[in-house]
């Protein structure tokens, strides 16, 4: 479906890729593996159109079309969030209002016409077209996805430039999704989701109908969806047939094969440079030292790349820290009729190691400026242990930088004097290396200086720890150096992410905020608190069912202890559904045999159309597209009319259930 022929992406003297070539198969899975920097987000703009390479060519079918989404940038203003949501369905409203314009030419035109005719055949192909659409489930598929991602019903009329960064992100998915490309392009989806909207947007791409190119840090997310693997290194790319975790083994055993291949090779060149340089010079040998010296020549040497060096680094040492590090007794906070929580007590002791997850807006970030005291709670004391360090990484962090300062400047000037000299060491195991220390703040991307936030918090001394979303930003290398230097740290933390495999080893308890409740503790990690999370829908749903076994039950021991008013109540409705009720649900039958029989004289009168006796003869073919108008027509009204039936039915149906 895409092909990718000798492609080649450079930057100045910097190459990032050459001679790149592989195919993209229908509804195909694939994640673009590597480290930051490695051309995964270069080659996706290229697929995307949004990058222009070099040399080499990608070619798509016709009919194929691409959809990108960039991992930051995107900008919405002057529309609503609906209105722009549906202008996904641009195509369809534009038929519709090319079909409703010459419809209302046609009454002006001869029936006996040639554009007439001409007219009557654009409308017929315009509403094959259309179908393809199903224009009467727009409206709830704009629904389903905006609620989806997280947006209320309250959100649909604003103005999209009253979002935020992350949710303008989600606007852009949100559209993108509803376009439903032939190939989507995701560059690190996950960023701007909180756990809630991440679980729907994984199901959502489970039954993508396209295929799926993603770039993404969450290893979870891309073992679960991804089938094959293309990753980037030092200028090439190769492919592995299965999900990342598949991509780790085999990648791990084709470097161990290469090596004992160099290995041996060079044994024999070894050899062959003995022979060449022990007989050279004798006369009977010198044919054949000869020869082994051409055929060294030929010989394609194997090359070993040397890995990235991974670099490691552990916290300051914490100062001692009390066993109760902070407290919230009795905590209340509302933003004018926004309760956030009340009555809420929670305390964090010495050691221990938090997730905080739930939706957007529904008090993670406001709780973390609570726990640290930097925002008083309406009610309630908020008590910090005397002894306690707090260091706090949050996404705005990254804006407060000085942007005339380099990344150097701007770390040393956080760190102590003890830990100056671990800077730059600190900075590398976060993407900062070589001459990248020198930048300005100033020229960095977002992403650049929220890594910057991130370090000028590491390394300071502390023993309570808060981060907001830290590995939004990082690669898989530097997520790995983050996580193992959380497991060696000896204080506390609170982390706030849905970053599960991030999470999972190196947290113990889950702080869940949900809007309108009292926030809920989880004694394990993220995938034990989505567990008990699944098991308490269920046994929601078991409840349910059994409580509406019991109304039943309870409404049959009231009629026998008043049977007269249980008949009369019985006999009431009775009369109404025979009355209103059947009457209606005889009607919609009728529409609904009237709407297949319709549908079949269309797809008949459709290939009677199409054979060479009709489409040659310019009068037979103006009777029948009049012919097929009149359908089309009869079967809107039809539709209209099965649809007013269908809300009518359900509404009297739940009364008389009532």
């Amino acid at each position: 479906m895409l092909a990718i022929k000798q492609l080649r992406v450079e930057f100045g003297p910097r190459v990032i890729f050459k001679d790149l070539s592989f195919s993209i198969m229908e509804k195909e899975r694939i994640s673009f593996a590597g480290h930051n920097g490695a051309g995964k987000s270069t080659l996706m703009k290229c697929i995307g159109g949004v990058l222009e390479q070099n040399a080499g060519e990608i070619t798509k079918p016709k009919h194929c079309r691409i959809g990108y989404l960039p991992q930051e940038g995107i900008h919405i203003s002057g529309v609503s969030l609906w209105d722009e949501t549906e202008s996904a369905f641009a195509e369809a409203r534009e038929l519709q209002q090319e079909i409703d314009r010459l419809s209302d030419d046609l009454p002006n035109l001869d029936p006996r016409s040639a554009p007439y005719a001409q007219a009557l055949d654009k409308i017929g192909e315009m509403e094959l077209k259309l179908e393809h659409f199903d224009p009467n489930r727009i409206k709830p598929k704009i629904r389903s996805v905006l609620t989806g991602l997280g947006f209320k019903e309250a959100d649909f009329e604003r103005d999209c430039s009253e979002f935020s960064g992350g949710w303008q992100m989600r606007i852009a998915m949100a559209k993108l999704f509803l376009q439903e490309p032939e190939v989507l392009l995701l560059d690190e989806p996950t960023n701007h989701l909180d756990i809630d909207s991440q679980g729907w947007m994984e199901q959502y791409l489970f039954n993508y109908p396209g295929a799926i190119i993603i770039i993404s840090h969450d290893l979870a997310l891309l073992d679960a969806l991804t089938t094959r693997t293309i990753a980037f290194h030092h200028g090439r790319a190769e492919e592995y047939s299965g999900n990342y975790s598949f991509y780790l083994k085999e990648s791990k055993l084709r470097k161990e094969i290469l090596l004992k291949q160099y290995q041996s090779q060079q044994k024999e060149v070894e050899k062959a440079k003995q022979f060449i340089d022990r007989f050279r010079a004798k006369a009977s040998k010198a044919t054949q030292a000869q020869s082994r010296l051409k055929q060294l020549e030929k010989m394609e040497l194997i090359e070993i790349e040397q890995d990235d060096a991974v670099m490691n680094f552990t916290f300051p040492t914490p100062p001692p820290s009390t066993q109760s590090v902070a407290k919230l007794e009795g905590a209340s906070k509302a933003y004018g009729k926004n309760i956030i929580f009340e009555n809420f007590e929670f305390e964090v002791e010495k050691g221990e190691r938090i997730a905080i997850v739930g939706p957007n807006g529904a008090g993670k970030s406001t709780f973390c400026r609570l726990i640290t005291g930097q925002e008083d709670p309406d009610t309630g004391e908020y008590t910090l242990g005397n002894k306690s360090a707090i260091s706090f990484f949050s996404q705005n962090h990254a804006d407060e930088l000085d942007p005339d300062k380099t990344v150097l400047e701007t770390c040393e000037q956080a760190a102590s004097r003890e830990n100056a000299p671990l800077v730059r060491n600190i900075l590398g195991c976060f993407l900062f290396r070589g001459d990248d220390v020198f930048k300005k703040v100033g020229v960095l991307s977002g992403g650049e200086r929220s890594r910057v936030a991130l370090v000028r918090m590491l390394i300071q001394p502390a023993n309570f720890l808060i981060l907001d979303e830290p590995t939004n930003h990082l690669d898989v290398q530097s997520q790995e150096v983050l996580q193992t230097a959380l497991n060696e740290y000896p204080g506390s933390y609170l982390i706030v992410s849905h970053n599960r495999s991030f999470l999972d080893p190196i947290v113990t308890t889950t702080l869940e905020f949900r809007q309108g409740e009292k926030p809920k503790l989880y004694m394990g990690n993220v995938s034990y608190f989505l567990e008990k999370k699944d098991e308490e829908k269920n046994a929601a749903k078991a409840q349910q069912s059994k409580s509406s076994s019991k109304a039943t039950s309870s409404s049959q021991a009231g009629s026998k202890l008043s049977r007269k008013e249980q008949r009369k109540i019985d006999a009431e409705k009775r009369e109404k559904r025979n009355k209103v009720l059947k009457p209606l649900e005889s009607e919609f039958e009728v529409v609904e045999g009237s709407i297949a029989e319709i549908e079949a004289a269309q797809a008949t009168l459709t290939q009677h159309m199409s054979s060479p006796e009709i489409s040659s003869d310019a009068d037979k073919m103006r009777e029948a597209s009049t012919a097929y108008q009149n359908l089309a027509e009869k079967l809107e009204k039809a539709y209209s009319r099965w649809s007013e039936l269908s809300d009518e039915i359900e509404k009297i149906t739940a009364e008389l259930e009532g």
